[in-house]
């Protein structure tokens, strides 16, 4: 088994609710904060009228990743409050089940594209979305 590592301390825990599935699904959070509607996108059959589980999943990486990217900035003193991350989930087969690629695009206006790269590649060594990720899903990332 993989050397699998805890955090020391838990501050904050997420709890969502999701009923209904891909096709006709409603997902809330315990604080009702989050209270959203899904439905597969075009492509998979659907209306393209809500968001889907692979929006979200973008959602909430290309965000953590954006905090990991100012935390190895911080270290390394660039500035990195002007940054955009785009974050690319596919969706398709793998065997007889699916999978997810991720593709994380990272814009630093200002910044030789060399540096960014490699803050890039430094905030993906401490993004917690990119270690829950690594060695289970194809993840790149790319200055942009």
């Amino acid at each position: 088994m993989a050397d699998v590592k805890t955090p020391e301390k838990i501050v904050y825990t997420a709890k969502v609710t999701s009923t209904g599935g891909r096709k006709q699904g409603h997902a809330v959070s315990d604080d009702g904060i989050l209270d959203i509607d899904l439905a597969p996108p075009k492509e998979m059959g659907g209306n393209g009228d809500k968001t889907n589980p692979e929006q979200l999943f973008a959602a909430g990486f290309a965000t953590c990743f954006t905090g990991a990217l100012g935390l190895v900035g911080q270290k390394q003193g660039v500035d990195t409050s002007a940054a955009k991350v785009t974050a690319e989930v596919g969706f398709g087969p793998e065997g007889e089940s699916f999978g997810l690629t991720v593709a994380l695009t990272v814009e630093l206006p200002g910044v030789e594209a060399g540096k960014v790269q490699e803050l890039a590649d430094a905030a993906h060594q401490v993004c917690p979305y990119s270690k829950a990720t690594r060695g289970n899903i194809p993840v790149t990332v790319t200055a942009g």
